[in-house]
């Protein structure tokens, strides 16, 4: 079962709000690459908010995020893209609700 998670709040600076939804959008192939993060979401909160969700199965495998590609580009990018530090709040999952379709969608892909 999925437990722990991350949550991370971005803040683009004013007129960086498409490169970060464009970094977003390149994250996400790291994150398919991570073995480790089997759920991982990228979020638009408002017009220049943002956010991540990531769940993982035990804190090795949040650990490994942390210290991964995307969390190595993320810090290196923002003094450039964000408008303060990322907000990133380690989360414990009490209960989820995931439909069997994207379990099966989710088989697939690992």
């Amino acid at each position: 079962m999925l437990s722990l998670g991350l949550f991370v709040r971005l803040e683009a600076k004013p007129g960086k709000e498409q490169e970060v939804a464009a970094f977003l959008k390149q994250a996400l192939e790291m994150a398919n690459q991570e073995t480790t993060t089997p759920l991982w979401f990228a979020l638009r909160l408002g017009p220049s908010t943002f956010g991540v969700f990531d769940a993982f199965h035990d804190e090795s495998g949040r650990q490994a995020h942390l210290n991964g590609p995307i969390a190595r580009a993320l810090m290196a990018q923002a003094p450039k893209l964000f408008a303060v530090p990322p907000s990133i709040e380690k989360t414990e999952i009490l209960q989820a609700k995931v439909a069997q379709e994207l379990f099966r969608v989710m088989a697939e892909v690992l």
